[in-house]
């Protein structure tokens, strides 16, 4: 009999991934229970929608704040809880799946609270860039929702892992940005097929750059470590 045969892969990732993971699916959890009807009573079929108005974040919030010079924190909390909550089961399903898959990979080369600073930290510096853009777009940009510019945090991560592996062994570094380069693709043609493709990508890599950028400073060793790879022969 082999040895850990009967063990569920579920329960060796680590904990810092499902506090990532599971807030979004309970969410789902509630949603589809709402939808149909056992919980709410007639309206559980809103509570996505209500979720979406409570937790998604708008550009235009940020740029009323700069206007007048003042934090409103009763809408700047949005920055953070937008990953959360999505517009449907398989919008999230994607979301979920990627976070336990690159969640655990990148857990095994980054500290827990590393984790939680590479998530969120490519979740705001998405949104930031997205309101920059938005502020310079003379159109209106729909709000942002999802966890996908942090999922492409924890991308960009995992292509640093790669890039300073690569550059250890003396092997072509670019072969690390395969995967953002598939995921890029994958999401044209997606959103020229179904349409409704937005302007979402604008976060999207903004927080691949994020978790790239962001490994630097938070991978064990810090920014020496980092650097004594990329020199090794």
């Amino acid at each position: 009999m082999r040895h850990g045969l009967n063990e569920s892969p579920i329960n060796q990732l680590p904990w810092v991934v499902w506090v990532l993971a599971l807030p979004m699916i309970a969410g789902e959890l509630v949603f589809g229970l709402g939808q149909y009807g056992l919980i709410g009573g007639q309206q559980g079929i809103a509570l996505r929608m209500n979720a979406i108005e409570w937790s998604a974040f708008v550009p235009e919030f940020i740029e009323r704040m700069l206007a007048i010079g003042a934090v409103d924190f009763g809408h700047l909390y949005r920055i953070v809880t937008y990953p959360f909550v999505h517009y449907s089961f398989t919008h999230a399903l994607f979301v979920v799946v990627f976070t336990l898959a690159l969640g655990n990979m990148v857990a095994a080369n980054f500290r827990p609270v590393a984790v939680l600073a590479l998530f969120f930290g490519s979740a705001i510096g998405g949104a930031l860039v997205y309101t920059g853009f938005a502020m310079a777009y003379e159109g209106r940009v729909g709000p942002l929702i999802g966890g996908y510019p942090a999922v492409y945090g924890l991308v960009g991560a995992f292509t640093f892992l790669l890039w300073t592996r690569l550059a250890a062994v003396h092997a072509n570094r670019m072969r690390a940005f395969t995967l953002i380069g598939m995921l890029l693709l994958f999401q044209l043609v997606f959103g020229l097929l179904f349409g409704n493709a937005g302007y979402g990508w604008i976060a999207e890599l903004a927080g691949f750059a994020c978790g790239f950028g962001l490994s630097f400073l938070l991978v064990d060793g810090g920014m020496s470590r980092a650097l004594r790879q990329l020199r090794q022969r």
